[in-house]
């Protein structure tokens, strides 16, 4: 297995602790979980980089990638629900999306066709992370401005574009043609 690979499956081993920390009541508990969340996306940047540079690209990369990167996201939105900072309905919309990309990329496979990240698919990936690591600073004390809310405005509605972008290919991959821009 290659070093992005193992960057990638490290993102979604952090999944947990992430959790842990966030819902573990310790001093300082959410500046722990949102440093962890912080340093386990910044991997994404890595093995991308990493994987392209050593020409280490893969199959199995290409999809376990997004869906590290969503659960990573995703499992910190939601315990930031719990937190107050997040809004439940933005936090809904982002799933919902997220699972129906993630049906696309599976009828995709299906046919042959591995659905690598697209360029509106990375942009909303990195707005939901910075609006993630904002409400956990946020959550913990950081300030008390809605820093948060608009943040996860932003990443609602870039995710909700980027996802309306990926439908636009679907009948191109769903015909196994693949998902030229």
């Amino acid at each position: 297995m290659t070093l992005p690979d193992q960057l990638t499956l490290a993102r979604a081993f952090a999944v947990p602790v992430v959790i842990v920390l966030f819902a573990w009541d310790f001093e300082d508990h959410l500046y722990w979980a949102t440093g962890v969340f912080v340093i386990a996306m910044a991997t994404d940047q890595v093995d991308g980089w990493l994987a392209r540079r050593r020409n280490q690209t893969s199959a199995f990369g290409s999809l376990l990638d997004p869906i590290a990167d969503k659960v990573l996201v995703l499992a910190a939105l939601v315990m930031l629900v719990a937190e107050g900072v997040a809004p439940a309905w933005m936090v809904a919309a982002i799933v919902a999306r997220e699972v129906a990309v993630s049906g696309l990329r599976l009828a995709a496979i299906e046919r042959g066709v591995v659905m690598g990240a697209r360029d509106l698919g990375k942009l909303k990936t990195w707005a939901q992370t910075l609006a993630a690591t904002l409400a956990g600073l946020q959550a913990a004390g950081a300030w008390d401005a809605d820093v948060a809310w608009w943040a996860l405005l932003v990443a609602t509605l870039l995710t909700w574009i980027s996802g309306l972008d990926y439908a636009r290919v679907a009948p191109r991959v769903l015909r196994g043609e693949g998902a030229a821009s």
